[in-house]
């Protein structure tokens, strides 16, 4: 059965591109969305294990093998509101990496519909298991 819930996180095909290429070069990663979250704000980016989200951390999803997780403060703020994860171009760091290629992530935001607020208040969120 598969479902038809709208994603909480999405990535563009530039940001998918960029993990894919830190992805090679650091192993596994993880991104953490912490601090205002505001559109523009850029998530950590961090070597999954090396950085350890707490038990009220919230896991919004998936980006093509990359866990994305959120604290809970701004998980309730933001709950109405899906991610979009993208790239912006000049800037030296990606998070907690400094990737040296020029690129870091960025956070921007679309507010859901009714019909997708009402099926996610439906599911509950899943708090970090790690």
């Amino acid at each position: 059965m598969t479902s038809n819930l709208v994603d909480r996180v999405i990535a563009t095909d530039s940001a998918l591109a960029l993990l894919s290429t830190l992805t090679e070069m650091y192993g596994p990663l993880m991104l953490f969305q912490s601090g205002a979250c505001i559109d523009g704000d850029s998530p950590q980016c961090h070597v999954l294990g090396e950085f350890c989200v707490g038990n009220a951390d919230v896991y919004l999803g998936n980006l093509d093998g990359t866990p994305f997780y959120m604290g809970h403060e701004q998980f309730e703020y933001w709950r109405h509101a899906q991610l979009i994860v993208d790239v912006a171009h000049g800037m030296e760091e990606i998070g907690a990496h400094d990737s040296g290629i020029g690129n870091c992530f960025v956070t921007h935001s679309r507010l859901f519909s009714e019909d997708e607020k009402q099926q996610l208040e439906q599911t509950p969120s899943t708090a970090a298991s790690w």
